[in-house]
């Protein structure tokens, strides 16, 4: 069984996979942890040092990226749908019947 690792390096292997992987900025790496942090992502890998693993931190940045791509995909299906109501559809002049 691998060695676990500790929290603050799990984090850190995380972040580095999320650079090496997908080539992300170091910055926006660290917020993505960070966020994912914040909302208690990583909860469970504190309680468990079996799943700081280097395999698990692999798993986790896969995840975290696949996640972040998602939510970045429904803001721009938000965008566009709501560019599309405010811009409204595309018709000539209204015209009615003819009057005599």
């Amino acid at each position: 069984m691998a060695t676990p690792l500790t929290y603050e390096a799990f984090l850190d292997e995380v972040t580095t996979l999320l650079t090496e992987m997908y080539d992300m900025e170091d910055e926006a790496a660290i917020k993505l942890v960070m966020q994912a942090q914040d909302a208690e992502y990583f909860v469970i890998h504190d309680d468990k040092p079996e799943l700081r693993t280097l395999e698990q931190a692999k798993t986790e940045a896969v995840a975290l990226y696949k996640a972040r791509q998602n939510r970045v995909e429904t803001q721009q299906k938000q965008q566009r749908a709501q560019h599309q109501r405010s811009t409204g559809p595309k018709t000539g002049p209204k015209t009615g019947p003819k009057k005599r």
